[in-house]
């Protein structure tokens, strides 16, 4: 397993063994990389949708946990498939669609992911994942038959098509749990009895169409909300929140220890 490429060690890790563990990076900052490494995250996600992050910042962090061999993804709206295509050159083991609603949108993902002919991304060699050149076209797409990680994020009351279709096809079904819980119009509130029977809807289909699921919570405390739940893919805050919660920690216990 340790050959195996990241995507493939997430893959295996979401069907087997403990939950894989992560959090959000949102600062341009490859420090924050060295973090979530360092402590020992299993992986982390680029936040593409609710940060300042533009496009190079994002190719930079993914070079750089490549370098570091973190396993990166990308949280993002886009459907575009250029877009898409330059993430995973530069190095992302998966792509995070936000605000899954559909099969149609489903199934751009996984087109937009996968070479021909079990797709329609656009090959080129000419970038890191295929050693700029060095690697034979053959080899790299024989190596590219090991699909990036793709994960749906179902975050709204409901959907354009059924969940069980939406979410076939698809390595992990994320709950959004903000965005769930402002559509269900209790913000915050994971612990609402209609919040939680979104989730258990969520939850049943993902097991129908054979698919792990996972979550963001905001700390370790509102796992309670998932209790029952075979979480396999958790994000817990992000280098903003942690940094900030940690940074008033500390001036609260100085303040307490000068009074």
């Amino acid at each position: 397993m340790t050959d195996a490429v990241p995507a493939t060690r997430l893959r295996d890790r979401l069907g087997s063994g403990p939950p894989l563990v992560g959090t959000f990076v949102k600062l341009p900052a490859l420090e924050s990389v060295d973090l979530v490494r360092s402590v020992g995250f299993d992986l982390a996600t680029i936040d593409g949708e609710h940060s300042q992050l533009h496009e190079a910042a994002i190719l930079a962090l993914l070079r750089h946990g490549a370098a570091l061999g973190l396993p990166m993804l990308v949280r993002t709206p886009t459907r575009d498939a250029g877009q898409i295509n330059r993430m995973l050159e530069a190095g992302a083991a998966g792509i995070q669609l936000s605000t899954l609603r559909s099969r149609r949108d489903r199934d751009a993902l996984v087109s937009a992911t996968r070479y021909a002919p079990d797709g329609t991304r656009s090959v080129s060699l000419a970038h890191p994942q295929s050693d700029y050149s060095g690697i034979p076209l053959g080899t790299y797409l024989q190596k590219s038959k090991d699909f990036p990680l793709l994960v749906g994020q179902i975050e709204t009351a409901k959907t354009d098509d059924g969940l069980d279709d939406i979410l076939r096809g698809l390595d992990c079904a994320f709950i959004g749990t903000t965005d769930l819980s402002v559509d269900m119009g209790r913000p915050g509130k994971l612990d609402d009895e209609r919040v939680k029977a979104r989730v258990a809807e969520i939850a049943a289909a993902a097991s129908r169409a054979s698919v792990p699921m996972g979550a963001w919570v905001a700390n370790a405390e509102q796992l309670a909300a998932f209790a029952g739940q075979d979480l396999r893919y958790v994000l817990i805050g992000s280098d903003v929140q942690l940094m900030r919660a940690g940074l008033a920690s500390v001036l609260a216990a100085t303040r307490q220890v000068l009074a």
